[in-house]
């Protein structure tokens, strides 16, 4: 089965950490906005990723910062400008059993969430969060550590897998051309279309798939997997998206450009060993 999990890890890991949380803590994942939240007892919150133009009882909220909601507040979501993904995190976290050690959400495979059955919050769920506090002087993320979702991306990859099986020439097309974020993309991976490059086989025999695995299937339109992907596949892949840019893919609108960047693997998993250990991972 499939990890699941935040799809912007960076965005997930902000909003706990304005709250003091421990590493995993859960929180709600809200994509595309239009959802609303009525909170039964005061807390400590926090918000980061898209920016969803969200209102506490019609008083906008400030993206990337924590603040108190009291009780009987309503906190609304619109629809996005700027990413796609907001998280939505109260102190101490939302309290939801762990199915099969996780509390993550994964409607393809049917696991996990409130319902243990991997369907998605609907209209009347209630959830239990982890502490009933005081209201707390507010924290915010500087802005040297806050990302424009709505640039044109660069994403770094780690070649591997069948890498060396496509001829140089492709290789340099792949990293030449420009891409857009299809329409057809979701949690379980992107697809990009573009100039197509040519595959140089049919297929491969399936074999796991790491998170960021770029896929060149027949049509030659890669296709990068991200937290929900499945476990097996059998295109050829041309690399990975290094994981500390797996964050910014998953903010990406359809039609927003993307190009790839041949990037050197000690030097991103350096910057992925500083940054898993700033979050206490």
């Amino acid at each position: 089965m499939t990890q699941g999990g935040p799809l912007d890890e960076y965005a997930y890991c902000w909003s706990n950490l304005l709250l003091g949380n421990t590493p995993g803590c859960p929180v709600l994942e809200i994509t595309l906005g239009q959802a609303e939240f009525t909170f039964t007892k005061g807390c400590m919150a926090a918000i980061c990723g898209g920016d969803l133009q969200v209102k506490l009882d019609d008083k906008p909220i400030v993206n990337w910062s924590s603040f108190y909601i009291a009780k009987g507040q309503t906190l609304k979501f619109g629809l996005p400008k700027n990413g796609l993904r907001a998280y939505l995190a109260v102190a101490g976290g939302f309290i939801v059993e762990p199915h099969l050690g996780s509390t993550s959400t994964v409607m393809r495979e049917r696991l996990g969430g409130l319902h243990q059955d991997g369907t998605p919050l609907i209209e009347g769920d209630e959830i239990r969060i982890g502490l009933s506090e005081h209201k707390k002087d507010a924290q915010q993320v500087s802005f040297r550590f806050i990302p424009d979702y709505n640039l044109p991306l660069r994403l770094r990859v780690i070649e591997s897998y069948q890498a060396q099986d496509f001829p140089k020439e492709t290789r340099r097309a792949f990293y030449r051309n420009m891409y857009s974020v299809s329409q057809s993309s979701d949690r379980m991976g992107y697809r990009l279309t573009g100039q197509p490059i040519a595959p140089p086989y049919s297929g491969v025999i399936s074999e796991g798939i790491a998170l960021g695995a770029i896929q060149i299937p027949p049509d030659g339109q890669p296709i990068v997997l991200l937290s929900d992907r499945q476990t097996l596949g059998g295109y050829p892949k041309i690399g990975v998206l290094a994981r500390i840019d797996q964050p910014r893919l998953a903010q990406a609108k359809p039609g927003q450009s993307v190009r790839f960047i041949k990037g050197n693997r000690h030097h991103l998993q350096a910057i992925w060993n500083a940054w898993a250990l700033r979050f206490g991972y």
